[in-house]
This record gives C-alpha cells, sequence and structure tokens, in this order.
C-alpha cells in the first residue's frame, strides 16, 4: 500500500439483525443517515454511509440484518441485498456482540466471501467485564472462520473506533474520492424523510408495531426555504391502523412531531410534515410493491 497515495472503497457491514450495525456506521460517519431502534430489522434498504480522510475515503454500506425468521418475498429481498453487498466490496465488517454467538450469527458467517479481506468486529465492549472471557471468546470465534484481523468497539459510546478505521484503510485500493468530501450519505432527503418517520414507527410502537409496515413518501417539495413533505405509514390490514395512530391520534402526533424535529436537524432548515396511515392489503408479499418501493 503506498501510504502517500489516496485511497478509496466500499466496506460493508453485515451481522444479524439487531447486533449494532446501523449504530456503528452512524458513529464511523458522525452523523445519523441509517436508522436505528432495539427492534430487529429496521434496516430495509442499502444505505451507504461516506467518511473522509484527507487521505481515505471509506464508503461504508449498511446492509439489512440477514433474516431467518420471517418468510416471504419481503425477506427473501432482504436477504438477497445482503448477498449482493457481499459480493461488490472491498472489505467486509462481520459484527458479533461481544460473549454471544447464535445460530442467526453463524448463518451469516456462512455467507461471509472467501477472496475478500473480513475483519471480526465485537461489538458492546462496555458490556464485557472480564476481558479474559473475552479474548477466549473472539479465539473461539476466529477458529470458525478465517477473518483478516479484529477489533472491539462499542458501537454505541463510540469506543475504538479510529482503531477500526485503522484496520480497514490497507483494504481499500488506491483510488480518487467517489463523493464530495462534505457528503456522508448517497441517499437523498426524500429517502432520509422516510427513514427517519420509520425510525419513529419502530421506537415508539415497540413491540406493537406491525411487521408488515413501510412508509411512502407521497409529496417532498421545497417552497423557498421550507421543505413540505407528506409521508403515509402502509399497514398491510384495516385493523392495525389503531395501533399506529393511537388513542386520540396521540401515538401517531408524537412519531410526526419527533420526525420533524430530526428532519429538520439533518437537513439544516424548517419543515413542515404531515403523516397519516393508509391500507396496502399484500404490499410485503407482493415483489412489484417491493420495487415500487425501492427494495427490489
Amino acid at each position: 500500500m503506498n501510504e502517500h497515495a489516496y485511497h478509496c472503497g466500499f466496506v460493508a457491514i453485515v451481522g444479524r439483525p439487531n447486533v449494532g450495525k446501523s449504530t456503528l456506521m452512524n458513529h464511523l460517519i458522525g452523523q445519523k443517515v441509517s436508522i436505528t431502534s432495539k427492534k430487529a430489522q429496521t434496516t430495509r434498504h442499502r444505505v451507504n454511509g461516506i467518511h473522509t480522510e484527507d487521505n481515505a475515503q471509506f464508503i461504508f454500506v449498511d446492509t439489512p440484518g440477514f433474516q431467518t425468521f420471517h418468510k416471504g418475498a419481503l425477506n427473501e429481498t432482504l436477504n438477497k441485498s445482503v448477498k449482493d453487498s457481499l459480493g461488490s466490496v472491498d472489505c467486509v465488517l462481520f459484527i458479533l456482540e461481544a460473549m454471544r454467538i447464535s445460530a442467526a450469527d453463524r448463518e451469516v458467517m456462512a455467507l461471509l466471501p472467501k477472496h475478500t479481506p473480513v475483519i471480526l468486529v465485537i461489538n458492546k465492549l462496555d458490556k464485557v467485564k472480564d476481558k479474559l472471557l473475552l479474548q477466549e471468546f473472539i479465539d473461539g470465534v476466529r477458529a470458525e472462520f478465517p477473518f483478516t484481523d479484529c477489533e472491539v468497539v462499542s458501537a454505541k459510546h463510540g469506543q475504538r473506533l479510529s482503531e477500526l478505521l485503522d484496520k480497514v484503510r490497507p483494504h481499500l485500493p488506491e483510488s480518487m474520492p467517489l463523493y464530495p468530501e462534505d457528503m456522508v450519505t448517497d441517499k437523498s432527503e426524500r429517502f432520509l424523510s422516510a427513514e427517519i418517520v420509520r425510525e419513529k414507527l419502530f421506537r415508539y410502537l415497540g413491540e406493537e408495531l406491525p411487521y408488515e409496515m413501510n412508509v411512502e413518501v407521497e409529496m417532498f417539495e421545497m417552497d423557498g426555504a421550507l421543505r413540505r413533505i407528506h409521508i403515509a405509514v402502509l399497514v398491510d390490514k384495516e385493523n392495525q391502523k389503531p395501533i399506529v395512530i393511537g388513542k386520540g391520534g396521540e401515538k401517531l402526533k408524537k412519531i410526526s412531531t419527533e420526525a420533524r424535529l430530526d428532519m429538520e436537524k439533518l437537513f439544516d432548515g424548517k419543515v413542515f410534515l404531515q403523516v397519516w396511515v393508509k391500507v396496502k392489503s399484500g404490499w410485503a408479499d407482493d415483489v412489484r410493491f417491493l420495487r415500487e418501493f425501492g427494495l427490489n
């Protein structure tokens, strides 16, 4: 590796659902572009986050968690997205929770490429008390796959992320940057506004959230410096609408307000946001719908 040349490349972040992939990417690029929640399968789109340094540009690809529990067209599409991401990157970060490896983790491990550098990233360092036990755990995992390297981080608290970047950097090919240095994602404001609403739905509905749910931007217009955004929350059945709306519209109002505040912060400008709920039966198992939402 020529230390004086510029390096730029794609780095896939993979792991089972809810292992901290989106949190890790948001901290690596220093801004929230990929949505997070404690509910598995929050990420449904492949999102690129960009971190630019003086001599390197890292393009992180946040993938949906590989899903084995729910079946159907939606999850087949999400799992295909994970596999496709692994075939077109310069380096892979395989994320595991410290002191825990499950059958779901091993299913993702089985997909890891043999001819691309794969770095084992052990997340949630802040929850580990015994460092000797942690080392034993790491040694056991490394015996299962020929990882190029290993790093232990806390994505939530931003610990040891510069050390992780140091381990990724040598695997980036010599190339000029693909994006301007002030760009943190390749996604549009329209896309990000939908993702922000979806995150609030995950966060505030918790276990009540219908799995077959998505959001659709019906209008995104600039009115001078004001962004006018209309977003529909799509559910599969009529009886799911009250779950999202809440008593007296309380939940939907809270979701809308929190989403608007996040958008204004991210877009650095005023936002007029309207959110409503409508039924679009069978969308999660209709490949045509998935294509319409950019999921296929």
